[in-house]
């Protein structure tokens, strides 16, 4: 029991040590900052991959549509079905904004299992212009946001821009619970990341890439057979000589209510698809879980220790976790507002611990309905 407090309390330690790393790589980062001028606007072309719709998608769409940028844009909106109801909406918002160069185009003979990807692959084929945005359907931008996107390709040295995402409408608890993971850790894990390393990886609500260096990777149809078709394009582009650049701005996602057991799926999707992409890091992230081994050195603490000196280290760990959490929550929202009370960042991290095992169990994942068998280079097969 000595030995396993020992343990226990050197891993509190080191995880609240990785969790000061992480905060204070995220005070480093222009969180929110724009860009003033608008002298830079390039043409883009940007596809928008669809599938179904929800009583938040019309409003992410418009805000494409409502894109305050001075030069040259077009849009693309990609489905597969002729009878998916989210056509309606697009058509009725082409209709509201006639000006826009924007069209419907209904893709078919979906090559790949991944039908995301399948999609972009005949979009980009017919996109007019050298940079390509895409975005998820989720996915609702501020009228400038285009101006600051592309701001970072002033440098011909950038192929890709990609940008940080938070969860928006969290209406029950389990999406709040999903909210302390993205708006409070893992975009301040990326920036930790890149203290070590130049990013390699991209993420994949919003994507701008050049079109040279998108076909000098085989364009979207190299990866139209991987869950993870963002790390896949910064991976490639990473390793082409390219780089990769991190937009200030914060886009929002948007999503209908969902219960425990769908963001359960979601979170062990992610889980088992960075596991697959970068297996070493992943199975090493469990030791910066920093609710996790506070509350097992205080359990340990609490049967063999005759100190109080010990134990509250371990509640002060623990209280150190959800106040960096909290502040990290309110510094990613816009107004300082929180969406994820304290007291659902231990039990994030608790499940999150769960998920991690649950990673290794299986090699399966659940996306929109389809159970997918996710093999060890990243692919997937339909099950």
């Amino acid at each position: 029991m000595i030995f396993l407090a020992t343990i226990f309390g050197a891993l509190a330690a080191l995880s609240c040590g990785i969790l000061f790393w992480q905060w204070l790589a995220a005070q480093k980062f222009p969180l929110h900052q724009k860009t003033a001028g608008e002298n830079f606007a390039p043409a883009v072309s940007i596809l928008k991959p669809l599938k179904g719709c929800d009583a938040t998608t019309r409003e992410s769409l418009q805000s494409w549509l409502r894109q305050n940028y001075a030069g040259p844009v077009e849009i693309l909106f990609g489905v597969a079905d002729e009878n998916d109801p989210v056509n309606e909406i697009v058509r009725n918002l082409l209709a509201e904004h006639p000006a826009a160069n924007a069209r419907l185009v209904i893709c078919q003979n979906l090559t790949g299992t991944n039908a995301k990807v399948a999609k972009l692959a005949q979009l980009e084929k017919l996109a007019r212009h050298d940079l390509i945005l895409t975005c998820d359907a989720d996915v609702r931008v501020p009228a400038d946001f285009l101006t600051n996107f592309v701001s970072p390709l002033r440098a011909e040295k950038i192929a890709l821009v990609n940008c940080f995402y938070r969860l928006a409408n969290p209406t029950t608890n389990a999406m709040r619970w999903e909210a302390v993971a993205v708006n409070a850790d893992f975009w301040s894990q990326v920036l930790q990341s890149q203290t070590l390393k130049p990013l390699d990886f991209a993420l994949g609500a919003a994507l701008l890439v050049r079109r040279n260096a998108l076909a000098q990777i085989g364009g979207f149809a190299a990866f139209a057979d991987h869950l993870a078709d963002d790390y896949q394009l910064g991976q490639r582009i990473a390793k082409s000589g390219h780089a990769i650049a991190l937009c200030p701005v914060v886009v929002e996602c948007w999503s209908a209510p969902m219960n425990w057991r769908q963001v359960w799926q979601h979170q062990l999707r992610w889980a088992r698809t960075i596991r697959v992409c970068q297996p070493l890091p992943y199975f090493f992230s469990i030791v910066a879980n920093a609710s996790l081994w506070p509350l097992l050195w205080l359990g340990i603490l609490l049967t063999t220790a005759n100190t109080f000196y010990a134990p509250l280290v371990a509640i002060v760990f623990l209280l150190v976790r959800i106040l960096l959490a909290q502040n990290l929550q309110c510094r990613f929202t816009p107004g300082g507002k929180l969406i994820s009370p304290a007291w659902l960042v231990p039990v994030k991290d608790l499940l999150a611990a769960a998920i991690w095992l649950a990673a290794f169990a299986g090699n399966t994942v659940e996306w929109r309905g389809t159970k997918l068998k996710l093999h060890h280079d990243g692919t997937l097969e339909k099950i």
